[in-house]
């Protein structure tokens, strides 16, 4: 029988508005390096880093439920000027905030 994938937890945040620029930041590179840069994804990594906050900020600490709130959430940008959507959006976080905490998630789950 195969093994669920642990849940990550995150540690609650000792300062979740420097979280909040962190993430902003290392998103809006992500975004400008996998593609071309967009004035668009400015404003991307900013709503990211918004959700990402509140959510931390109201106790979420779980990765599964932080991503999930942000593809909900980033349902209602308006992605049209973009390259990207909610769900590409939503598992670029996953991937910066897994590799912050030395977690190489590119192969088979592990």
């Amino acid at each position: 029988m195969t093994e669920p994938i642990p849940a990550i937890t995150l540690l609650p945040p000792e300062n979740p508005e420097q979280e909040g620029t962190w993430l902003q930041k290392n998103l809006h590179k992500w975004l400008d390096e996998q593609f071309i840069p967009e004035a668009v994804n400015q404003k991307i990594a900013e709503r990211a880093a918004q959700i990402f906050v509140r959510q931390r900020m109201e106790g979420e600490n779980d990765l599964g439920s932080l991503v999930l709130a942000i593809v909900t959430e980033m349902q209602a940008f308006d992605f049209s000027k973009s390259f990207y959507g909610e769900f590409a959006i939503a598992n670029a976080v996953s991937d910066i905030l897994l590799e912050s905490l030395g977690i190489d998630n590119r192969c088979c789950g592990q």
